[in-house]
C-alpha cells in the first residue's frame, strides 16, 4: 500500500472510533501475571479489546490468530472449544472467556474500579469499530508464511496510534506472539518508558532474540519481515 494512503487510512480509523484506545488511567490494581490474548489486528471486536487494555494501562501477552494461522489458532480452539475472537485468558482469576463486550466488562470492573464508557460496549461501538476495520480490510488479516520466534517480541504502544497500528498488523499477519505495553496518554508507566527507549514516540519494538530495538514504524515493518517472514 501507498505509503501516503496507508497513513491516512490508518489515521482514519482511529478518528472513526472517536479517541477511543488514545487516553490511561491508572487502574484501580493491576494483574500479577499477564492477562493472555487471542485475536487479530483487524477484527473489529478484537478492537474494542485493545482499547479497554489501553484505557487500563494494562499489559497483555498477545497471540496473533490471522486467517489461514496455524500457529495458535488450534490452541485457542482446544482451550474455548470454538473458534471465535477476541479471547481473553486471565491466569490471576482463571477466567478465560469470549464476547469483545464481556471481556470488556471483565476487565473494567476486575481491573478498573468502575464502568467502561460508551465508546467501548453498547451501540456506538458496534457501529464504529467495524467502520474503523472497514478502512484497512486486508491489513492484519490473513496469514504471511514466517519463521516462529524462540522468545516472544515486546511492543510498546497504545490502540489509536495509527503508526502502531502498522506495526501491530505485521506482528499479526507474521503470527509472532508479542507482549503489549501500553503507553496511552497520561499512561503512568510512559516515565519508565521514556528512560528505556529515550522519548515518547511509538511504536518501539524490542526483539529479545536478536537485540534490537527501534522506532518507527516502516523501519519495524522492514525489520519483522526480513528476519521473520518466508525467505
Amino acid at each position: 500500500m501507498n505509503r501516503l494512503l496507508d497513513v491516512v487510512t490508518s489515521l482514519a480509523a482511529s478518528v472513526t472510533r472517536l479517541g477511543a484506545g488514545l487516553s490511561a488511567t491508572e487502574p484501580d490494581r493491576r494483574p500479577k501475571k499477564r492477562l493472555e490474548l487471542y485475536e487479530f489486528e483487524s477484527c473489529p471486536y478484537c478492537r474494542k479489546v485493545r482499547e479497554a487494555l489501553t484505557e487500563l494501562d494494562l499489559e497483555a501477552m498477545i497471540y496473533p490468530c490471522p486467517k489461514g494461522g496455524k500457529r495458535f489458532r488450534a490452541k485457542m480452539k482446544k482451550m474455548g472449544g470454538k473458534e471465535r475472537y477476541p479471547y481473553l485468558v486471565d491466569p490471576n482469576t482463571g477466567k478465560a472467556m469470549y464476547e469483545s463486550d464481556d471481556i470488556v466488562r471483565y476487565l473494567f470492573e476486575t481491573y478498573g474500579g468502575r464502568e467502561p464508557g460508551i465508546r467501548l460496549t453498547g451501540p456506538i461501538a458496534d457501529v464504529t469499530s467495524p467502520l474503523a476495520s472497514a478502512w484497512r480490510p486486508f491489513s492484519g488479516t490473513r496469514v504471511r508464511p514466517s519463521t516462529a520466534p524462540k522468545q516472544p517480541l515486546e511492543l510498546w504502544s497504545f490502540e489509536a496510534s495509527p503508526y502502531s497500528r502498522f506495526a501491530r498488523e505485521t506482528l499479526c499477519e507474521l503470527e509472532i506472539p508479542y507482549v503489549l505495553h501500553n503507553v496511552g496518554k497520561d499512561s503512568p508507566g510512559r516515565e519508565a518508558f521514556v528512560r528505556r527507549s529515550g522519548k515518547m514516540m511509538v511504536p518501539y519494538l524490542a526483539d529479545p532474540n536478536t537485540g534490537r530495538e527501534m522506532f518507527e514504524s516502516a523501519d519495524i515493518r522492514k525489520y519483522l519481515i526480513k528476519t521473520y517472514g518466508a525467505r
